[in-house]
């Protein structure tokens, strides 16, 4: 992992997060930038990157799976991808949790007929075709991964087996009928992007 370059976006954290981060330099080839919303750090640390490929994770993701980043390059590499997701799971959450994540897996197969979507949960993007798109709406303020991900094409749009494992700190800090509301509103505002540049309230959850 050494050759692999690790960019932190830190938001002005309070929690010690940039020299928690920085106490794995010695394994990790690893590096706190400054952040702010998800789509101004993601796009700081794709500035960044040199590789063809980068992958885009929210912090409390976990990689229980060793083999999920090298099959994900294996899979967009054999199928000249240009966005490739995975399974999101839930750990230590309730078993309603993770039925809610069963639906949001199931829904995105199922939109490989249509719209492909990702979350920023895991996101291997081209680097390329990233700065083709432009990069992460900036002026989003909520769903700024579904925004990028819906513009890729169904045939450059891949979903590798496996899952990554998350927190469920989503449905504890907003409810979880809030977050399934949220969820079909954004579907349901596919093609309307003017819906994703307004407040819906979600960062206020986020960090309380």
């Amino acid at each position: 992992m050494r050759h692999t370059k690790v960019f932190v976006a830190d938001a002005g954290s309070t929690d010690g997060t940039p020299e928690l981060v920085m106490g794995f330099a010695d394994r990790l080839n690893v590096e706190v930038i400054p952040g702010g919303l998800p789509s101004v750090g993601r796009n700081a640390g794709a500035r960044r990157a040199t590789t063809p490929y980068v992958l885009f994770m929210d912090a409390d993701m976990e990689l229980k799976d060793s083999t999920l980043i090298r099959r994900a390059l294996d899979l967009a590499a054999k199928r000249r991808l240009h966005c490739v997701t995975t399974n999101i799971w839930c750990g230590p959450g309730h078993l309603a949790d993770n039925l809610l994540y069963l639906c949001n897996n199931i829904m995105q197969y199922g939109s490989l007929l249509c719209r492909p979507f990702s979350t920023g949960m895991f996101m291997l993007f081209a680097r390329e075709k990233f700065s083709q798109l432009g990069g992460f709406h900036e002026g989003a303020l909520y769903a700024e991964d579904y925004l990028l991900s819906k513009k890729v094409s169904n045939a450059r749009f891949g979903i590798v087996s496996g899952g990554i494992t998350t927190t469920n700190r989503r449905f504890r800090s907003m409810g979880r009928h809030r977050v399934v509301m949220l969820f079909f509103k954004t579907m349901l505002n596919t093609f309307n992007e003017d819906y994703f540049l307004h407040d819906k309230g979600y960062w206020q959850h986020k960090v309380s």
